[in-house]
């Protein structure tokens, strides 16, 4: 029997700099660690379950992800937003939430996720910046690094562009929409002219595999690899990731949607 029949899913934006990571671990500060605590309080009680959609790593950013909160009593759920946002730190904030059915699984129904990695070349930028901006020296080709993230598009095997460990066998990922281009605000404000966001969407990504093709993209574009070899990393069986993995800080979850119709 179901102890907590009631399930809601919600909406939640946070900046990942101050954090280990989603998930919960003893004597660090985390996502969800403090998100929990921040229901605890509300409700008055610990008898809840929390589950995330998406597990980011230290100083990984979100835009639009979510998780479920299971109950034993309903809630309501505009209240319980507004009660939660006022006792959750300035760098979390819940967007919006609805009941869902109990067959829902906020991480099996994924239908898909949209990373961007946002990072500036050339001079360095301004400090505050470096929230949700990566910094890469050097000169580029943005011709030819927007033809490399065309390469991505398709199922292919993604085992040179990941971190490799013991628990994943399948290496084959399916990416729907891969594209970079300059920043929606380059050049405004501190924002450098030199700044850009590569958008990946896709069924779901291996560990660190947003990071790595960002890397391997910045570095087609500074000439330390070409096009023929990334087209070749995708076919290859070899197990060394093609590049080093970028800086966490600019990588944002930055939406998902889930398969609703059960």
């Amino acid at each position: 029997m179901q102890t907590r029949p009631h399930t809601y899913l919600f909406y939640i934006q946070y900046l990942g700099l101050r954090y280990a990571g989603w998930q919960r671990q003893k004597g660090v500060k985390t996502i969800q660690g403090s998100l929990e605590r921040g229901i605890r309080y509300v409700l008055g009680h610990e008898d809840f379950t929390v589950l995330g959609a998406s597990r980011t790593d230290s100083g990984v950013s979100c835009n639009r992800g979510a998780f479920e909160l299971f109950l034993k009593h309903s809630l309501e759920i505009q209240e319980f937003i507004y009660q939660l946002n006022c006792n959750l730190p300035s760098d979390i904030r819940i967007l919006e939430g609805n009941a869902v059915h109990k067959e829902f699984n906020v991480i099996q129904d994924v239908l898909w996720k949209e990373y961007r990695y946002h990072f500036a070349m050339g001079d360095k930028f301004h400090p505050f910046l470096a929230g949700t901006l990566s910094y890469f020296p050097g000169e580029y080709d943005l011709n030819l690094m927007k033809a490399g993230s065309k390469l991505f598009i398709g199922t292919h095997d993604f085992r040179r562009f990941c971190s490799i460990d013991k628990v994943t066998v399948n290496y084959f990922r399916t990416v729907f929409e891969s594209s970079i281009d300059f920043h929606p605000q380059a050049g405004q404000g501190d924002m450098p002219r030199d700044s850009f966001v590569f958008k990946v969407k896709g069924e779901g990504f291996l560990r660190y595999q947003v990071r790595i093709m960002a890397t391997a993209l910045i570095d087609l574009g500074t000439g330390k690899i070409s096009l023929y070899q990334i087209r070749n990393a995708l076919q290859e069986k070899e197990a060394k990731p093609i590049a080093i993995t970028a800086p966490a800080n600019g990588l944002v979850l930055w939406d998902l949607a889930f398969r609703m119709d059960k």
